[in-house]
């Protein structure tokens, strides 16, 4: 891969230990953008964090995001001033905060931005991921102009999904680092 610095967006309530986030953390050395409150995420809030970090890389930084920080993407992207600073993203799983059973607990996060990201972007989406339809997870890619990758039947692609260092996200990293 180059040099470009690889930041990891987990989602609500962070990415666990088994977790290929924290697995490629460890592995490769990528830096987690930490948020101040992983409970009760506030969109502003974790737009700014984000914008913070960016700030502080000495290149565009290649964004990895999972469920919830796919949104953040998004949501950072239709509001900053800096598209330059990244050069990519890797969207995985993203979270709907517009179903019902999420809405209460995410309610900053609604409407959710359908702009076109001014980067290029993968999304990967699961057939079975409880927080968000393979149509939704579709029509996201499609609205953000990023590339769709079906995973299959693997659920929400987290630690549950048992894809331990998931080497086929990371294949999918190397691509857009390129």
């Amino acid at each position: 891969m180059n040099t470009a610095p690889v930041l990891l967006l987990p989602g609500w309530q962070n990415s666990g230990p088994d977790h290929w986030q924290s697995l490629w953390e460890t592995a490769h050395a990528y830096q987690r953008v930490e948020q101040h409150d992983w409970l009760r995420p506030l969109r502003g809030d974790w737009i700014a964090r984000l914008e913070d970090v960016l700030l502080q890389q000495k290149a565009p930084a290649v964004l990895v995001a999972h469920s919830l920080g796919c949104l953040l993407v998004a949501a950072w992207a239709a509001h900053t001033r800096n598209p330059h600073l990244v050069k990519a993203a890797l969207l995985v799983a993203p979270g709907d905060a517009e179903r019902e059973e999420l809405r209460p607990v995410l309610t900053s996060w609604s409407p959710i931005p359908m702009q076109p990201l001014p980067f290029k972007s993968i999304l990967v989406g699961s057939r079975n991921d409880p927080y968000c339809s393979l149509a939704r997870a579709q029509a996201f890619a499609s609205a953000w102009g990023a590339d769709f990758v079906d995973a299959g039947p693997l659920g929400h692609l987290n630690s549950e999904s048992g894809l331990g260092v998931w080497p086929h996200g990371h294949e999918l990293l190397c691509q857009l680092s390129k």
